[in-house]
């Protein structure tokens, strides 16, 4: 790990001013940034520690619920607002990691968690465009068995690791940041980005910009929702595919709404309205389910090792659809 600078602000307006010096990062709970300096994958000349900051809280917000950054994931998995309004939610953050690493990760930091792609992560692979843009994709021919199979490029293939990522893009939630040009609002379908030709940048925060909270709409059918992970372990592994589903259903038993989002095959959670909109109208079952399935993969190009993740996220969709249809 290289020497660094630490500084630890006590106001939003303090870390505004300190992430302003020449290679400057913000620490949240630090699992993963701190990992990335001990490979020498990231080397930041100033470390700003905002994880003190008074933005650990959950609250009621017009009429949905408003979660600080710097709430731990476990917290935010436990408490009565996320569990019993956005259970999707907090079943997402609690097929993360581990109980410890949920102990010490904030909600803002895991929406800032750079992918797990091996060659990435070892900088040793020279080959890279998230590390070295323009020294090619060491992935596309390499062993690629967790890799992209929907939204990549021929610059990168690497995918999203977040699990809480893919539920807050189903229940549409939307990300408060505040920067040196002031606060804004991020839809969440808009705050990370597809690789195309630039994939060292992962989202759309400007320089210097904060997560200070996330919201969650005001949407009551969200309690209608089931969070499938498919890994290769039960416990602290990253997805092969997972789906967050969420429906409403009417009085005769037909699908109202409905919101898919997948993880685990692209470089950002995926999410296409078409299949959501092919559910509409419908009685929940099996024909359906596999028709919003397939829209969700049409497209989808695998590589040599990660072929079967096609089929298994049909599967993984359609259980998903399944699970959150039998809620009562």
């Amino acid at each position: 790990m290289r020497p660094f600078q630490y500084t630890r602000p006590a106001s939003v307006a303090n870390a505004l001013v300190s992430i302003a010096q020449p290679g400057s990062k913000y620490l949240g709970g630090g699992t993963n940034l701190v990992d990335l300096m001990r490979m020498g994958t990231e080397s930041p000349a100033v470390l700003v520690d905002v994880h003190r900051l008074p933005l650990a809280t959950i609250e009621e917000h017009a009429g949905g619920v408003r979660i600080g950054a710097m709430v731990r994931n476990s917290d935010a998995a436990e408490h009565p607002l996320v569990r019993e309004r956005y259970p999707v939610v907090s079943q997402a953050l609690l097929s993360g990691a581990s109980a410890q690493l949920r102990n010490m990760a904030t909600m803002g930091g895991n929406l800032m968690q750079r992918t797990r792609c091996e060659y990435f992560y070892d900088p040793t692979f020279q080959e890279c465009n998230k590390r070295h843009p323009g020294s090619g994709c060491a992935a596309i021919p390499g062993y690629n068995r967790m890799h992209a199979i929907l939204g990549a490029s021929p610059q990168c293939i690497a995918v999203h690791p977040s699990d809480l990522c893919v539920a807050l893009a189903a229940v549409e939630a939307v990300v408060q940041v505040r920067g040196p040009r002031g606060s804004r609002s991020i839809p969440f379908a808009d705050f990370h980005r597809l690789p195309g030709a630039t994939p060292a940048i992962d989202t759309n925060l400007r320089p210097g910009e904060l997560i200070t909270a996330i919201d969650l709409p005001p949407m009551p059918w969200p309690r209608r929702s089931h969070y499938l992970k498919i890994r290769d372990r039960h416990s602290y592994a990253f997805a092969l595919v997972s789906v967050a589903a969420v429906l409403d259903l009417d009085s005769a038993g037909a699908i109202r709404n409905a919101r898919l989002a997948m993880g685990g095959v692209a470089h950002k959670p995926w999410r296409v309205p078409a299949a959501e909109q092919l559910l509409v109208g419908s009685k929940p079952g099996d024909e359906v389910f596999r028709a919003a399935a397939n829209e969700l993969v049409r497209g989808a190009r695998p590589h040599r090792y990660n072929g079967f993740k096609v089929e298994l996220a049909r599967r993984a969709v359609v259980r998903a659809l399944s699970s959150a249809a039998a809620l009562v």
